[in-house]
C-alpha cells in the first residue's frame, strides 16, 4: 500500500460574486449571487514510502488545496485519501504527530521571540521527549548553520534564515511527510540552493516522503525524480522530470560555435534564439536534428556543437499554456 493515496478527491468552493458601486451593494444585501469554484478536480494519486514528489502547476491549479487536504486543514467536497493510513480530515492526534506542514508564505514561529522559544513550544505539542528534542535541534541547525541565530527574534532574520527556522520548527518530532508548499520563494540564489542542499541530504538519510510544489524549476531539478504536474484542478502528468521533456518539448537546441569571419544566414535551419558571433543557438524540431547537423557540418566551417533539450522552465511554461487551452475546451460555454 502506498504511503499516500488519493481516489477521486475533490474540493469546490461557493464564492460570493459582488458587482461593482453602491447599487450593487446594497443589492447584495438583499440578494447575493454565487459562484461554484472547483479547486480540484476528482484527482487520483499514489505515493510511495521515501518518494521526492515535485507537484507542480500554475497559480490557482489545486496545487495548495490539495496539500491542506491531505494535511488535515481543510475537508473536501468528495473523494477519498489515506496518508500513512489515516483519513488526514479526522486530524487524529497520531496523524498530526508524523507529518508536517511547511508553507513558505505562512509563518509558524512567534515574530517576536526567538525561534528556540517557538521550538520548546513545539517539543510540548508533539511531546518529543528531551533527549531526542536535544540531539534532533543540533543535528538540525548544524545542517543548516544558523546555531548562533536561535536566540535572535524571528522579526530580524533575513528571509532565507527564517525559511530555515521554519524547516527546523517542521522537522523537531521527525515527521514520515513533510508537504512543502513553496519553501524557496522569494529567496535568493544562494538561499535556495542552501534549501535545496539540505532537502536533498535529509531526504537521502532520514527517507522520508516529500511532496513538493514550487514554481522555481531548479528546486526541482536538483530535488525530485518524479513530477506530478496539476492545472484546472486535473493532474495532466504523472512521471519522470526527463520524460515530461520527451512528451511535451517536439524541440532541440542546437548551438553552433562558428570559425572567426563566418557569418552565415542560418533563419532556414530553424528558430534563431540568439546570435553572438562566432555562436548562434537555434531551436529545431526534435526529428530535423540529423539533418540539420549533417547539412550544417557539410556547408559551414564548424568549430564546436552542442545539442541539449530545451530549458525545464519552458517546457513547464508550454505544458501549462497547453492544459489551460484544454481546460477551456473542456470547459461549458
Amino acid at each position: 500500500m502506498s504511503i499516500i493515496e488519493v481516489r477521486n478527491l475533490t474540493k469546490s468552493y461557493r464564492v460570493y460574486r459582488k458587482g461593482e458601486g453602491l447599487k450593487e451593494s446594497v443589492r447584495g444585501l438583499f440578494r447575493r449571487e454565487y459562484s461554484e469554484v472547483h479547486a480540484v478536480r476528482g484527482i487520483d494519486l499514489q505515493v510511495e514510502a521515501g518518494e521526492f514528489v515535485a507537484f507542480l502547476g500554475p497559480n490557482g491549479a489545486g496545487k495548495t488545496t490539495t496539500l491542506k487536504l491531505l494535511s488535515g486543514v481543510i475537508d473536501p467536497t468528495s473523494g477519498q485519501a489515506t496518508v500513512m493510513g489515516y483519513v488526514p480530515w479526522e486530524r487524529k492526534d497520531a496523524y498530526r504527530r508524523r507529518f508536517a506542514l511547511v508553507m513558505g508564505q505562512k509563518n509558524q514561529l512567534w515574530w517576536d521571540l526567538p525561534a528556540q522559544e517557538s521550538y520548546r513550544l513545539q517539543q510540548q505539542i508533539y511531546a518529543v521527549p528531551q533527549d531526542q528534542f536535544r540531539s534532533t535541534l543540533d543535528e538540525l541547525t548544524e545542517l543548516l548553520e544558523v546555531r548562533p541565530l536561535l536566540g535572535q527574534p524571528v522579526r530580524e532574520l533575513s528571509l532565507g534564515e527564517r525559511m530555515k527556522m521554519e524547516l527546523i520548527a517542521a522537522l523537531l518530532h521527525s515527521p514520515d511527510v513533510l508537504f512543502l508548499d513553496e519553501p524557496t520563494i522569494g529567496l535568493d540564489v544562494i538561499a535556495q540552493h542552501n534549501i535545496q542542499q539540505f532537502l536533498r541530504y535529509y531526504q537521502e538519510k532520514r527517507k522520508i516522503t516529500i511532496l513538493l510544489t514550487s514554481h522555481y524549476m531548479k528546486d526541482v531539478a536538483a530535488l525530485c525524480k518524479r513530477v506530478v504536474v496539476i492545472a484546472g484542478g486535473r493532474i495532466e502528468y504523472d512521471g519522470s522530470l526527463s520524460g515530461i521533456i520527451d512528451k511535451f518539448s517536439g524541440d532541440k537546441i542546437i548551438t553552433l560555435q562558428l570559425a572567426e569571419g563566418h557569418e552565415p544566414n542560418l533563419a532556414s535551419l530553424g528558430e534563431v534564439l540568439s546570435e553572438t558571433w562566432p555562436k548562434v543557438r537555434l531551436k529545431v524540431a526534435r526529428a530535423d536534428v540529423p539533418r540539420i547537423l549533417s547539412r550544417v557540418l557539410t556547408e559551414h566551417p564548424i568549430e564546436d556543437v552542442v545539442v541539449e533539450d530545451p530549458p525545464l522552465e519552458d517546457v513547464i511554461a508550454g505544458l501549462f499554456r497547453e492544459t489551460a487551452v484544454s481546460q477551456d475546451r473542456r470547459s461549458p460555454a
